[in-house]
């Protein structure tokens, strides 16, 4: 299935998953993060992820997705940039590459990402687009899933046009 890219509240999605970019210790936070634990309801997920926390940067877990349209919230903790020189691509890459991995072991049909540490982690949009891009790409191309990457400037959807 093709992937689409969106200027839209991921919490509004009806995808069988939504990707939080999170930090290490799973705890609630600003920014996507913060609006996906309102959006579930903060209690339930803050104990779900409790059980699951920490992970290592790159790595993804899965939750109910409580109160949100989607069933499932797969959380990855995306990279902070630090001027690109310390792994940050591969990280990210690797966001992307296990919260795939992981939708598809657990048989969804359909995921919706945010753009993963281009917020306060400070990753370039348009770096992180391009590394987003690549990575669902190259993972549709050995399986079949609907994917969505939600980004919240405009600007960014026109770029995204030319990079598919």
């Amino acid at each position: 299935m093709p992937l689409k890219i969106l200027n839209a509240d991921i919490t509004t999605l009806k995808v069988d998953a939504i990707v939080n970019a999170a930090n290490t210790n799973l705890l609630a936070g600003g920014g996507v993060c913060g609006a996906i634990f309102r959006a579930a309801g903060y209690r339930e997920l803050q104990v779900a992820c409790n059980k699951l926390s920490p992970i290592q940067t790159g790595e993804a877990v899965i939750t109910p997705g409580f109160n949100l349209p989607a069933k499932f919230i797969i959380h990855t903790a995306g990279p902070v940039w630090q001027g690109g020189n310390f792994g940050e691509e591969n990280l990210l890459r690797s966001c992307y590459t296990n919260s795939l991995k992981l939708a598809d072991e657990n048989n969804l049909q359909s995921i919706a990402f945010p753009l993963i540490s281009s917020g306060i982690y400070g990753y370039p949009p348009r770096d992180a687009l391009k590394v987003a891009i690549q990575a669902v790409k190259d993972f549709l191309s050995q399986k079949d899933l609907e994917v969505v990457l939600t980004v919240m400037d405009k600007s960014l959807l026109d770029s995204a046009a030319q990079a598919l």
